[in-house]
Parts: structure tokens; sequence; C-alpha cells
């Protein structure tokens, strides 16, 4: 799974959103790191309605304009949590293998005879 795409369904599985929410709490989970366009947004989110790990919840009408609000659904919340282990399982071992690193050697300078 893309950063993106785990970052969206992260950002849904607190409450529903719309998606300028969606496009906030993105860029604060990632310290800013992700910054979705809203042409993006919208693209990612009918492919994840589409598989069925999100569903529009409600809409209303705000200063003459739609908003739509997203849920994570309980196959979304199933797969986040499945790629959220995955994740964890695979930094465990990175930081497992660095504790267990020899330090690397400095390299010496050898005195040339001239």
């Amino acid at each position: 799974m893309q950063e993106p795409t785990f970052l969206i369904l992260t950002a849904l599985a607190g409450e529903p959103l719309h998606g300028y929410g969606v496009i906030q709490e993105v860029s604060r989970l990632s310290s800013g790191r992700v910054v979705l366009r809203p042409g993006t947004l919208y693209g990612a989110l009918d492919r994840l309605s589409e598989q069925g790990l999100v569903a529009a919840e409600r809409e209303e009408i705000v200063d003459g304009r739609l908003r739509r609000y997203y849920r994570l659904t309980e196959e979304g919340a199933g797969v986040l949590h499945a790629e959220a282990q995955r994740l964890a399982d695979n930094a465990a071992e990175a930081r497992r293998r660095l504790g267990t690193r020899k330090a690397p050697r400095r390299a010496t300078r050898q005195a040339h005879a001239g």
C-alpha cells in the first residue's frame, strides 16, 4: 500500500471527514511530507470506495457548495489494521538489526614512506 493511501485511511479512522478535512489531516499525520491535491484525493477516494474501504456517509451544503463526508468501512479498518501491523513488524525488524549492527571500523591512515 502506498503511503498516501495509508494516510487517507488513517485520517478516516477516527471520524468521518470531508475532502478538505482529509487533506489537512494527511498533511498533519505526515508532518507536511505528504500534500494531497484535490484531484489526487478524490481519485483515491473513488478508488477506495470501489474497493469497499471507504464510503460516503453524508452530504451537506456549506456556503452553496456540496460537502461530502467519507468514513472508513469495517473492511477498510481491517485493511488498515493489517497494513499498520505489517509496517510495525518491518520497523521492529529494522530496529532489531540496527541494534545488533557492529560499529563501522574507522579508516586508519597509513604513513607513506617517501
